[in-house]
């Protein structure tokens, strides 16, 4: 390609470019945080309370498990402690704090489970409302705002996709 045939072409791209430039004037956007407006549901807010309601007696069980633990480095602390009884106590504490960590391990991943679920389902269902809200408001494209640097107020649909969302999905 010879210099001529390359700036050329240079020119008309780059005309073609300042010719299609208005056209970007004219796309109509929104700005949402998808995340707050997820958590700001009726629905999460419910599923939260009844996810703590639910596993409150195992999280009372750790906590009496722990204490029993406390006990046990208590007692292993004091001067006048007996090679038997120490050796009784240590593996005391060592069976407690096993059975605390499997606890633990499994309350996390039972309440890490249910909240991938709630959050799966009730963010499926926000995108829906969102491509309502702006099929709607005649928008081109809704951004998460945690992409962007800056955004008019006058953008932000967060809290009108967390009212829609309560509309169409009533916490029973």
């Amino acid at each position: 390609m010879s210099r001529v045939q390359y700036w050329s072409r240079l020119i008309l791209v780059s005309a073609g470019c300042l010719l299609a430039a208005p056209s970007f004037a004219q796309i109509k956007v929104g700005v949402i945080n998808i995340q707050k407006a997820v958590v700001d549901t009726a629905e999460i807010k419910k599923a939260s309370a009844d996810l703590e309601a639910r596993f409150k007696p195992r999280q009372d069980e750790m906590n009496r498990l722990q204490e029993e633990i406390r006990g046990i480095q208590q007692k292993l602390s004091t001067p006048n402690i007996s090679p038997d009884a120490q050796s009784e106590l240590t593996a005391q504490g060592q069976r407690k704090q096993r059975d605390l960590q499997r606890m633990q391990e499994d309350v996390q991943a039972d309440v890490n489970r249910e909240r991938e679920d709630i959050l799966g389902r009730t963010g499926g269902r926000m995108r829906e409302i969102i491509s309502k809200l702006a099929e709607a408001k005649g928008l081109d494209i809704v951004v998460d705002s945690s992409t962007t640097l800056y955004t008019k107020p006058t953008l932000d649909l967060t809290t009108e996709a967390t009212a829609e969302y309560n509309k169409a999905y009533p916490v029973k």
